[in-house]
C-alpha cells in the first residue's frame, strides 16, 4: 500500500495519503475528491567508499524537513 502526494483542486491542499487498494483519497481539509497526484521525490541514502577510502553520500530527495526524508510531508505542514 503505497503513499501518494496530492494536491487538492479545489482548495490547493498539497497532502500525502495512504492509498489502499481502489480506494479514492479525498482532501483532509476540504474533502474534496477532485485531487491531482503529484510527482514524489525518491528518499534514500546512498554510502560508497570511494578509491582512497573516504566515504561518499548521496541522498536523493531533498527535505525541508531535518527529522524526515520526506519533501512534502502533511504531518509537520511544511
Amino acid at each position: 500500500m503505497p503513499i501518494y502526494e496530492y494536491q487538492c483542486n479545489n482548495c490547493d491542499k498539497d497532502f500525502e495519503t495512504l492509498v489502499m487498494s481502489s480506494t479514492k483519497p479525498e482532501c483532509p481539509l476540504c474533502k474534496s475528491k477532485d485531487l491531482s497526484r503529484l510527482m514524489s521525490a525518491c528518499g534514500f541514502i546512498s554510502k560508497s567508499s570511494g578509491p582512497s577510502g573516504e566515504t561518499t553520500v548521496k541522498s536523493a530527495g531533498s527535505s525541508s524537513c531535518s527529522s524526515c526524508a520526506s519533501s512534502n510531508c502533511s504531518s509537520c505542514g511544511v
